[in-house]
């Protein structure tokens, strides 16, 4: 039995049916958080991107997985110790540009952002761009780290959207087979995957704890189709892939590609 979609908590998660988010943009392709790889998600019809941001040395925020350029660039160092000046001539897959966030909500207009806040230094420039771009309703912020997330939700109050960070989807689990455990109420999803460390997280009783908290389930990264298939059945309502093709034509056989 699918279970029915919350009411919309959160001008972000105002879309029709379940949520096909782009991972990295589709990061299969190989050339991951790039405006290029960006650009092909939209094309095919994405209005949901999942991102990184880090804060070089001077304070610019990058959209990037990485701590380091060393992984996917031709680049190399930490991008904390980097001055934008630097990394800007990094190339992804030795091709394309590392991009500002900021060009990102400029360039992309009609894109929500689900951006992970992979380190501290990023969090206030993150919420000062949020502010003069006034993208409130285009983003949401989440984080491994719960403290980083109730930081940013305490500095930014309800304007922003956020998901839980590692304890609150330990608690919502918790509570979810029937133990105690605290759930905040300020969070508008629980971003997970699908197990960890071989334990099952996203299963019926989940997503129902989820739902009546009025908390969306995101689950990432899900790249087979009998996957994608089974937690769409859950009741899940969203989906984080690598393989941008393949979410869209399992939604479109459903009938829930928006």
């Amino acid at each position: 039995m699918t279970l029915t979609t919350p009411p919309v908590r959160h001008p972000y998660l105002d879309h029709p049916g379940p949520i096909a988010f782009a991972h990295r943009g589709g990061a299969a392709d190989g050339l991951e958080n790039t405006v290029a790889q960006f650009r092909r998600a939209v094309q095919l019809g994405y209005r949901y991107i999942e991102t990184d941001v880090h804060a070089t040395a001077d304070g610019r925020l990058i959209a990037f997985h990485d701590s380091a350029l060393d992984r996917i660039t031709d680049g190399a160092g930490l991008v904390a110790e980097l001055p934008w000046a630097e990394v800007r001539h990094a190339r992804v897959g030795g091709r394309e540009p590392v991009p500002l966030l900021e060009e990102l909500l400029e360039t992309f207009p009609e894109v929500r952002w689900n951006v992970d806040i992979k380190a501290e230094a990023a969090l206030r420039p993150l919420l000062e761009l949020v502010e003069r771009a006034n993208a409130w309703d285009r983003v949401c912020a989440g984080s491994f780290s719960e403290a980083r997330v109730l930081r940013a939700q305490r500095l930014a109050g309800p304007r922003l959207a956020t998901s839980f960070g590692t304890r609150g989807v330990l608690n919502l689990r918790l509570r979810s087979w029937g133990l105690p455990a605290a759930v905040r109420r300020s969070a508008v999803a629980a971003q997970v995957p699908e197990a960890q460390s071989g334990v099952p997280v996203v299963d019926q009783r989940f997503v129902r704890a989820a739902h009546a908290r009025g908390l969306q389930v995101h689950v990432w990264t899900v790249n087979e189709p009998a996957r994608m298939h089974r937690l769409l059945d859950l009741g899940v309502d969203g989906i984080m892939t690598d393989h941008i093709d393949m979410l869209r034509k399992v939604m479109e056989d459903r009938g829930v590609w928006a």
